[in-house]
């Protein structure tokens, strides 16, 4: 590997001293164009690889005539200034060296580089003045460094001599192939080209430097492609190689391409690139019916304009190169049938021109041309491009059903016609020999809302309303003809029927937008232009005229100008307008369209007045209140604050008062009124009264000794039971008592209101074990009802036990009047 090594190193040292001997040579012919003033020491310092940097001429001119010119002495001398790129070697490569005339080679003297690369790429022997590169160079990234040389004292760092600039080139090797930067190409060229027609030019790029060696000299060739294309070598031009190549045999062909540096020799780099060539279409095939004869049959209950059948004639070329078009250029058919081309198919398609009797002729014959429209002159001598078929055609026998005369009817009809008009007739007949009658009819679907009717027999199509033009301009419908007897066959034709147009609507605005106008207007200034539109349709010469309605001709605010055009002008009249007297100005208009007949509306305007500034801009369209000039002084804003809030005091006062005033001294509500004294005048409801009392407390005293909260106010102490009131048995209880209990109770109540009150009981309730109160009804009525419990409760319900007791009790009754 070292003995490898040393031999690289030996080949690059050998290539520099070659370099070097270039160098010499062309430095020692501009040698001879120097001065013969230079002296032999700037001959015998010379090296190879010199540049014309080391040459410091410095011309000195003073303002006389006939200065000499001196040459300054030459201080460097460097032996190299090139370096070969991508040296790979393990040793730094030399690049040249730098030798000062006042370096005595006592090693007092310093050598300085700077500039490119100085101290990176390119180091110095500040001793001996040798450059080194200590990296790989590429010369497609930078070509050359400019770098700067200084020799200054080591000791003191003072220059020696002035620093001087120099070159160093970066010398090419083919290191970089060929590459094509826009492949893959597509190209086209027609066929049948003749040969060494141009196809397209390819190029490729070599990125190493052309202007030294062969590196960047590229040769073309093909290598696939052949032998149908070829490349010139040198311009990278392809072009075809065989004649009549024919896209209908091969229509796309791959080639490629290679470039090959170092002139195409061995041992260059290459690259390759592919070109796809597609042949284009010419006119070179005539067209060509598969079939010589075509044999074809129609039915005599066609109608002329039905399809026969159809044919085509073949040609394999493209769009236009491949269009065939027919003709009939013979035969006893021609004026039974057409032909004509399908658009889409390009077919040939025979129709029936006249109707076909099987009675009166069965066959007919025809022949039939097709040829290319679009023909190429250069190969008209391989035509001719057309071909001829025949086509025989047989008429077969058919139960027809009813033709109309025509393959479509259009009629027309006034709009706002009566009932009845008559529209229009359609008519069929039956072309067999029977020639049945036929029968019309209307099919609903194509009449929905049944605007026509038509008469079975003779096909008369009237109206069964008014049409309106302005709701449907156009009525499509459908007539349907059966024949009367035979196999009920029918056939229906299209009736178009256009409703024309009657003057019977009044013009009006184009638009309803109301008009803007500022108060400061000009008087005779135009605020709007106007105008009008008709659902009628406007006859030639018919135009809209306008005027203003009777009742504001004589207005002194608006005028109105026709202008004869369908447009009128609306002009102010006057100044002064304000929107706080009045906004809005409505403005009647007359619009007539001079039809016949005439018709006219009125239209209103809408004029709005509104505020705007110094140059007509609108600020505001809105009525606004109108605010007085001069503000309330501040003496009257302070009355009217005090004023509110002594009304504010009084309000707060009388609230206040409202919460003092005492409750009421009875709560009634109409839920609850228990513990309430009530007086009225009749005696009750009797057992149906069950708002009056609570007999079930009466009946069941034990607990009227415990405490009963009242209902009429909130006690605030919880008042105790006196310490005598025991609780008496359940027989021996007697009601007078109880109350008078009841009453004291209440009397020394501290939360009691100062106001004597009873127990109420006021809901007795249906199915109660209690009997009620109330008299009514108990003399009458038998009761089951045992009323002996009365007679323990006191002498004040004597009167009671009497009446309701019992006759056992007679006797002890009588007894008790006599004690009480």
């Amino acid at each position: 590997m070292a003995m490898m090594k040393k031999q690289g190193l030996g080949l690059l040292r050998a290539l520099l001293v070659l370099v070097g001997v270039s160098a010499l040579f062309s430095v020692a012919l501009a040698a001879r164009k120097e001065k013969a003033s230079l002296d032999h020491r700037d001959h015998r310092h010379r090296r190879p690889g010199v540049g014309h940097q080391s040459l410091h001429r410095h011309r000195q001119r003073s303002g006389k005539e006939g200065q000499v010119l001196h040459r300054s002495k030459r201080g460097w001398v460097w032996n190299q200034f090139f370096v070969i790129e991508e040296y790979t070697g393990p040793d730094p490569v030399l690049v040249g060296r730098l030798h000062s005339d006042v370096d005595s080679g006592v090693g007092n003297i310093k050598y300085i580089l700077s500039g490119e690369g100085a101290g990176t790429i390119f180091v110095i022997d500040d001793k001996t003045g040798n450059i080194h590169a200590t990296k790989t160079l590429d010369r497609e990234e930078q070509a050359q460094y400019t770098l700067t040389a200084q020799a200054v004292d080591r000791d003191t760092n003072k220059p020696k001599e002035p620093p001087s600039e120099f070159i160093v080139k970066v010398q090419d090797i083919n290191d970089n192939p060929p590459e094509f930067l826009h492949g893959p190409y597509y190209a086209r060229v027609p066929e049948m080209s003749n040969v060494g027609t141009s196809v397209m030019q390819v190029t490729a790029t070599d990125a190493d430097d052309p202007t030294y060696g062969n590196s960047a000299r590229l040769v073309y060739s093909i290598l696939q492609g052949q032998p149908y294309f070829s490349v010139e070598p040198q311009t990278g031009i392809i072009r075809t190689a065989l004649p009549n190549m024919d896209r209908e045999a091969r229509q796309e062909y791959d080639v490629v391409i290679q470039a090959k540096d170092m002139g195409g020799h061995m041992g260059g780099l290459s690259g390759t690139t592919e070109v796809k060539i597609t042949l284009t279409d010419v006119n070179d095939n005539p067209p060509k019916f598969p079939q010589s004869v075509y044999s074809m049959s129609v039915s005599e209950d066609k109608v002329p304009g039905e399809e026969v059948g159809r044919l085509k004639a073949k040609d394999p070329d493209l769009g236009d190169n491949g269009m065939v078009s027919y003709r009939l250029i013979d035969g006893d058919g021609m004026g039974v049938f057409e032909l004509s081309t399908d658009s889409e198919t390009r077919e040939a398609v025979i129709k029936l021109k006249k109707s076909v009797d099987f009675e009166t002729k069965r066959s007919y014959s025809l022949k039939v041309e097709g040829s290319n429209p679009n023909l190429d002159p250069q190969f008209m001598a391989w035509g001719p491009y057309k071909d001829e078929a025949t086509i025989k055609i047989s008429v077969e026998d058919a139960d027809e059903p009813p033709v109309f005369v025509a393959p479509s009817y259009t009629f027309e009809v006034e709009e706002n016609a009566r009932e009845g008009t008559l529209v229009g007739r359609v008519h069929a007949k039956d072309t067999d020999v029977a020639n049945n009658p036929v029968r019309y009819m209307i099919p609903r679907y194509t009449d929905v809302e049944q605007f026509f009717s038509v008469n079975a027999e003779d096909g008369m199509i009237t109206t069964t309303r008014p049409l309106d033009r302005e709701t449907l301009a156009w009525h499509n419908i459908s007539v349907s003809a059966t024949e009367i007897g035979g196999h009920h066959q029918d056939t229906k034709v299209r009736v178009n029927i256009k409703v024309k147009d009657v003057n019977d609507n009044a013009p009006e605005f184009a638009t309803n937008n109301e008009v803007l106008m500022c108060e400061t207007v000009a008087p005779g200034k135009v605020i709007e232009t106007v105008s009008a539109v008709d659902k009628d349709e406007m006859a030639h010469r018919q135009h809209f005229t306008f005027s203003l309605a009777p009742e504001v001709a004589h207005n002194h605010n608006f005028s109105l100008k026709d202008n004869r055009d369908s447009t009128a002008s609306i002009y102010v009249l006057r100044k002064g307008f304000s929107r706080l007297t009045q906004d809005v100005y409505y403005l009647p208009i007359e619009i007539n369209d001079n039809g016949f007949p005439a018709m006219s509306s009125t239209n209103t305007l809408t004029v709005r007045v509104c505020s705007c500034d110094s140059r007509g801009t609108i600020l505001s369209c809105n009525v606004e209140p109108y605010v007085l000039p001069a503000g309330l002084s501040t003496g009257a804003l302070i009355a009217i604050l005090a004023c509110i809030v002594i009304l504010l005091a009084i309000v707060v006062l009388f609230v206040a008062l409202r919460r003092q005033k005492k409750e009421p001294l009875i709560v009634f509500e109409e839920e609850d009124i228990r513990e309430n004294i009530i007086t009225y005048d009749d005696e009750g409801g009797g057992e149906e009264d069950t708002e009056a009392f609570d007999i079930a407390t009466l009946q069941n005293p034990d607990g009227a000794n415990g405490f009963l909260p009242r209902k009429d106010i909130k006690p605030e102490l919880q008042f105790p039971l006196r310490p005598g009131s025991g609780r008496p048995g359940g027989n021996s209880v007697d009601v007078d008592d109880f109350i008078k209990t009841r009453i004291a109770e209440a009397d020394c109540d501290p939360t009691a209101p100062p106001y004597d009150s009873i127990q109420i009981y006021g809901y007795e309730g249906r199915g109660s074990l209690a009997g009620s109160l109330s008299s009514l009804e108990s003399v009458t009525t038998e009761s089951d009802l045992d009323y002996d419990y009365l007679q323990s409760w006191g002498p004040r319900f004597k009167k009671l036990a009497d009446l309701y007791g019992t006759k056992d009790c007679s006797a002890d009754d009588g007894d008790d009047d006599e004690d009480s």
